[in-house]
C-alpha cells in the first residue's frame, strides 16, 4: 500500500459513506507497523511511519469520529464551535493539516476535587485542537504501549486499576513479601511537567507539540500563558504525562541491580502519578530509593507531594486507588477504604436530598447507575461488608426520605407504598410505573451486597494491544470479560445457540465442563467488532485444529452488519 494511497481521501466522499471497518484497519496496521519498528529499534522508521498515519485520511477521519462521538462532543471551547453534522465532520477531516495549523487557547474551568476543599483546573480545546490531538495520539501510542513501564497502568488501554491492585497483592501477599510501603503522589503532575523535556524526548510532531503546550488558557474573559505542564482535558494529555513518567521503573532496576538478590523486595505499581514501591525496611526507602525518585522527577520539573508522600507498615495498611491494602495476622486483605465509602454514600445523599419531590421511579434511575458502578468497582476485593453497609445506610436514607414525604401516614403505610416484597428479599425499594404502550414496567433499586466477588486476572505485564502477536491474548481477555455484564453473556449466549452448542473446530458440545475460548471471524486488528456475528466459541484444546484454521480463515459477509 503506497503513502499515496493511504493519505488521499475517496473522491467526493461523505461522513455517512465512510467505510470505518476499512478505516480502521488502515489504521491499526500501521500502528503495527510503528510497534515492529520501536521494537527493532528503527526509529526513524518509526517516525516516518506516525508522519505516514498523521497525514492519513484514515487517521483523520477516525480522529474526527472520536472526537465527535465522546461525552464532550457538545462542550465548545473558546470559539463556541461544535462539530454536529456530516457536512461539518467532513469539512472537519478536510481541515486537518500540519501546514498553517495554529492554536487556540483553552477554556478553563475548575472543577471540584474529591475532598471538595479544592478545584481541579480543566482545559478545554477547540474542536479542530481536539481532533488534532486524537489524530497523533493514534500515531503515538503504538510507541507509548511499546515503550511504557510494565507495572504501569493508569490511561493505558486494556488495563485499569483493577490491574494495579492485583500486582499490589502479588507485591505484598506473601509472608516474606516487603513489609515496607513508599507511598508516593507527585504534586500537581499535570501543571507541573517541563515543556523542555517533553518536547525533547515524547516523539511525536515537535512543532505540533509545542503549540499544545503554548496555547494558553481564556479564564473570565483574560488570557494565561502555560509555561509549564500539560493541560487536564486535553486527549493527548494522559499518555505524555504517562510517558514523562515511564522509565521510573527502569531506572530502579539500575539503580538497584541486585535488589532482588540481597532481599530487597523492591516493587513498584504505579497508576497515572500515584506509585508505590515496596522494600524490606523504612530506613533503605528514606535513605536511598526516595532520594533516587526526587532525582528522577526534578529532571522532568516534578516534586513529590509532602503531605501525601509517606512510608508505611503494611500491618498499619494504606490507602491506594480507593482501597485500603493492610495485613491482618499476616493475611493481606484488600477492602475499599473509609473515604472511598464515605464519598460513595455522601455521594447518594446529596442525590437523595437533591430530589425530595422526585417520582420514586426517577430516584431509582438516578441511585442505580451510582451504586451498580461502585459495587462492580470494588468486585474483586474483599467488599461483602463494605456492600451490606452500603446497603443498610441507603436503606435508611431512603426511608426517611418516604416518610418526610407523608407526614400524616403511619410507617405501615409507608412501607407499603414504597417497599415491596421481591422473591426471598424484603423492603425492596420498588416503583411500578406505566410505559408508553400500556405495560406496566418494575423497577428495583440495585442491592450492592447481590454483587458476586470474583478475582481479577491481571493482564501480562508486556501485552502490548497494538502488537499482532498479542490479538489472540487479547481476544481471549474480551471473551471472558464478556462474562461478568448481563450483555455481555446474552451476547455468548446467541453465539453458543448459532453453534448449536458445538464447537466450531471439533464439532462436539461446548458446556461448562468443556473449557472454551472465543474469538473473531475479522480481528480487531482488520477493522473486526464486538458483534455477535463477528463471533465464534471453541474449545481451548481446539484452538490449533484444522477445522479451527478453516474458520478463521473465513471472511463473513455480515460480520459487520450487528452493531
Amino acid at each position: 500500500m503506497s503513502a499515496v494511497s493511504i493519505a488521499r481521501a475517496p473522491s467526493g466522499v461523505a461522513w455517512n459513506g465512510i467505510n470505518w471497518a476499512d478505516v480502521q484497519r488502515q489504521v491499526r496496521r500501521l500502528q503495527a507497523r510503528i510497534v515492529k519498528a520501536t521494537q527493532a529499534g528503527k526509529h526513524n522508521k518509526a517516525k516516518a511511519l506516525q508522519w505516514l498515519l498523521t497525514h492519513s485520511f484514515s487517521g483523520k477521519a477516525l480522529a474526527v469520529k472520536r472526537v465527535t462521538e465522546n461525552k464532550g462532543k457538545n462542550t465548545a471551547g473558546v470559539d463556541k464551535v461544535t462539530w454536529k453534522t456530516p457536512e461539518a465532520k467532513i469539512n472537519a477531516i478536510a481541515s486537518l493539516k500540519r501546514r498553517g495549523y495554529s492554536t487556540l487557547p483553552l477554556r478553563r474551568v475548575l472543577i471540584p476535587k474529591k475532598n471538595g476543599t479544592k478545584t481541579r483546573p480543566l482545559g478545554i480545546p477547540v474542536m479542530k485542537c481536539r481532533a488534532m490531538q486524537a489524530l497523533h495520539l493514534l500515531a503515538l501510542e503504538p510507541i507509548a504501549e511499546t515503550t511504557a513501564d510494565l507495572n504501569s497502568y493508569g490511561f493505558r488501554p486494556e488495563r485499569s486499576t483493577a490491574d494495579a491492585g492485583a500486582q499490589c497483592f502479588n507485591a505484598l501477599a506473601q509472608k516474606a513479601s516487603a513489609e515496607w510501603v513508599l507511598e508516593a503522589d507527585i504534586k500537581g503532575c499535570f501543571d507541573t511537567i517541563s515543556h523542555d523535556w517533553m518536547i525533547a524526548n515524547i516523539p511525536t510532531d515537535k512543532a505540533t507539540l509545542k503549540k499544545w503546550l503554548k496555547a494558553g488558557y481564556v479564564y473570565q474573559n483574560e488570557r494565561f500563558p502555560t509555561d509549564a505542564g500539560t493541560p487536564q482535558g486535553g486527549i493527548i494529555s494522559p499518555v505524555a504525562a504517562n510517558m514523562t513518567l515511564d522509565g521510573l521503573e527502569a531506572m530502579l532496576l539500575e539503580k538497584f541491580p541486585k535488589a532482588k538478590q540481597t532481599g530487597r523486595k523492591m516493587n513498584m505499581v504505579r497508576y497515572a502519578d500515584d506509585f508505590i514501591i515496596t522494600g524490606n525496611s523504612k530506613e533503605w526507602l528514606e535513605q536511598e530509593v526516595k532520594p533516587a525518585v526526587v532525582e528522577f522527577l526534578a529532571e522532568r520539573g516534578l516534586v513529590l507531594s509532602p503531605e501525601k508522600t509517606k512510608i508505611t507498615n503494611i500491618t498499619d495498611g494504606f490507602d491506594f486507588l480507593g482501597w485500603n491494602l493492610r495485613k491482618y495476622n499476616g493475611k493481606l486483605l484488600i477492602k475499599p477504604s473509609k473515604a472511598n465509602v464515605k464519598g460513595h454514600l455522601d455521594k447518594i445523599r446529596e442525590v437523595i436530598k437533591a430530589n425530595k419531590t422526585a417520582k420514586q421511579a426517577n430516584l431509582i434511575r438516578l441511585l442505580n447507575p451510582i451504586l451498580r458502578g461502585w459495587a462492580n468497582y470494588h468486585s474483586h476485593v474483599v467488599a461483602k461488608k463494605a456492600f451490606a453497609r452500603v446497603d443498610t445506610t441507603v436503606w435508611s436514607m431512603l426511608w426517611r426520605w418516604a416518610v418526610r414525604r407523608h407526614p400524616e401516614k403511619g410507617a405501615r403505610w409507608v412501607k407499603q407504598r414504597y417497599f415491596k416484597t421481591r422473591g426471598t428479599r424484603n423492603w425492596v425499594f420498588s416503583a411500578t410505573e406505566k410505559k408508553e404502550d400500556g405495560t406496566l414496567r418494575e423497577l428495583n433499586l440495585f442491592l450492592e451486597s447481590g454483587t458476586p466477588i470474583q478475582r481479577h486476572v491481571k493482564i501480562k505485564a508486556d501485552a502490548n494491544p497494538h502488537d499482532p502477536k498479542w490479538a489472540q491474548y487479547f481476544e481471549s481477555r474480551w471473551g471472558k470479560k464478556m462474562l461478568k455484564s448481563s450483555r455481555g453473556r446474552s451476547k455468548l449466549y446467541r453465539v453458543w445457540l448459532r453453534q448449536d452448542r458445538l464447537c466450531s473446530a471439533c464439532q462436539k458440545p461446548i458446556t461448562k465442563l468443556t473449557p472454551w475460548d472465543v474469538r473473531y471471524y475479522v480481528k480487531k486488528v482488520n477493522g473486526g467488532t464486538d458483534a455477535a456475528s463477528n463471533l465464534y466459541m471453541h474449545h481451548l484444546s481446539c484452538h490449533k485444529s484444522y477445522a479451527e484454521n478453516q474458520v478463521c480463515n473465513r471472511v463473513s459477509k455480515d460480520a459487520f452488519a450487528e452493531a
